[in-house]
């Protein structure tokens, strides 16, 4: 079953990928998705949530920002946050950093993943 969840996420995984270099999300839909996410995280470099600041988010390496107190698994990270490891996070958070302490279990529908992006986008400019 284990090995089967793998496979899940991979193929999953690049299907996003793919969709994403096929069409852009929406970045008014969105902010709605975002909605899912506001209640820990922020796009003020200054707020202290729950969780990191998205301010600044795509371009950041990952376990970086400031005075946020990270998991230890989110410690040993070294990854960029690019539009990939986004899509993947946010489909399975648990899986690709396993021991994260975010208790949110992921976006299950493609195009939410992809007009989330969208968004980020609009507020990294």
């Amino acid at each position: 079953m284990r090995l089967f969840n793998k496979a899940l996420l991979a193929v999953t995984t690049v299907a996003l990928l793919s969709f994403g270099a096929q069409a852009e999300g929406d970045a008014a839909k969105g902010e709605k998705v975002y909605r899912k996410c506001k209640a820990c995280h922020s796009f003020d470099a200054k707020a202290r949530k729950m969780g990191p600041t998205f301010a600044g988010i795509l371009g950041r390496k990952s376990g970086s920002v400031e005075g946020y107190r990270y998991s230890k698994a989110f410690q040993k990270t070294d990854f960029t946050w690019d539009e990939a490891t986004l899509a993947e996070f946010m489909l399975a958070p648990r899986k690709m950093v396993k021991g994260n302490k975010m208790p949110f279990g992921g976006l299950r529908k493609p195009q939410d993943i992809e007009n989330l992006i969208a968004y980020l986008k609009t507020k990294a400019e």
